[in-house]
């Protein structure tokens, strides 16, 4: 889909053969005039440089445009993150609809990624051991629904803390949990029925992009984190505020609480430690006064002082 729309209409019609360096950096040029940027852009070309890597493997094209010095791939954001308060976080949460409210609890309690919130199924949550399985999302795969495992494949086991666990409970009184059965994986897939906890106003799975405009921004607005829209404008764009920003939360509160960078990889669900070192490197508290303490202590044990200091009577 990213492809599709972003990539096709620009280079799409060219013939393969004909690809010079001077088509790509148009491209990537209007890439950023329509908005398009950061690591998402980055994705996008991404993609259509392995296009044509392919292409010069297989004897169409001599050399990849993407590779020649003048092209540049679009500029990926080092912002650091900064994390919401949990103020901002009840706030956002208070302004939710009922009915989608836990998804902050999970969002912010669990670590979810928006599309593994909304493919929470029943059997996911293990009340008895305070365990959550994230063994599956809820993702487009061309413009359809489908479930499918989470980013990179990576099952895991999240720890389901106290307050989190009483959310479900009273959401699944609340709104009791939906048969969906839906493809797996790709729009042609087998399909397969879970028994989501979170579900739309008529009963069927939620719709991400409604859920963003109609939900989700209305709350960013109520908290104070986005401007209010006016009269018959959408909510302004504000994509570093997206549910996302909950799992960045997360990973705030236990990197304060002194949790390793290893295991909170492991919750995240990503690959490599390294991605959420770099990340996340800066949230983590300073060491600088725990060294201080630890060597004095040292120094100061009664075993390590000389005999000059030590006081006679």
């Amino acid at each position: 889909s990213q492809l599709r729309l972003h990539a096709f209409p620009y280079l799409g019609s060219r013939p393969l053969g004909s690809f010079q360096p001077a088509h790509v950096r148009d491209w990537v040029r209007q890439l950023s005039e329509n908005g398009i940027r950061g690591s998402y852009a980055r994705t996008i070309y991404s993609n259509v440089r392995a296009a044509l890597s392919a292409a010069v493997d297989d004897g169409h094209l001599p050399r990849n445009p993407c590779a020649a010095r003048s092209v540049r791939p679009p500029t990926v954001d080092d912002r650091r993150v900064a994390p919401w308060t949990p103020e901002c976080v009840f706030a956002v949460r208070a302004g939710m609809p009922e009915r989608f409210r836990a998804m902050v609890d999970l969002g912010g309690g669990c670590g979810l990624r928006q599309g593994e919130i909304l493919g929470v199924a029943v059997d996911a949550i293990d009340f008895e051991s305070d365990t959550l399985h994230v063994v599956q999302q809820l993702k487009l795969s061309r413009s359809k629904p489908v479930f499918a495992p989470p980013k990179g494949g990576k099952l895991r086991d999240v720890p389901l803390p106290g307050p989190v666990a009483d959310a479900l409970r009273a959401h699944m009184k609340r709104f009791p949990p939906v048969d969906i059965t839906l493809p797996w994986k790709v729009a042609d897939g087998p399909p397969v029925t879970k028994r989501l906890i979170f579900t739309g106003l008529r009963g069927g799975h939620v719709w991400r992009t409604s859920l963003n405009e109609e939900a989700w921004k209305r709350a960013l607005a109520s908290a104070g984190v986005i401007p209010e829209r006016r009269p018959g404008q959408p909510y302004a764009e504000s994509r570093e505020n997206g549910m996302h920003a909950l799992r960045h939360f997360y990973a705030s509160v236990l990197l304060d609480a002194g949790e390793n960078i290893k295991a909170l990889a492991e919750y995240l669900g990503h690959s490599d430690p390294g991605l959420t070192l770099r990340v996340y490197a800066h949230l983590m508290p300073s060491s600088q006064e725990r060294t201080r303490n630890a060597v004095a202590q040292i120094f100061h044990a009664p075993q390590n002082r000389s005999p000059a200091d030590s006081t006679s009577i």
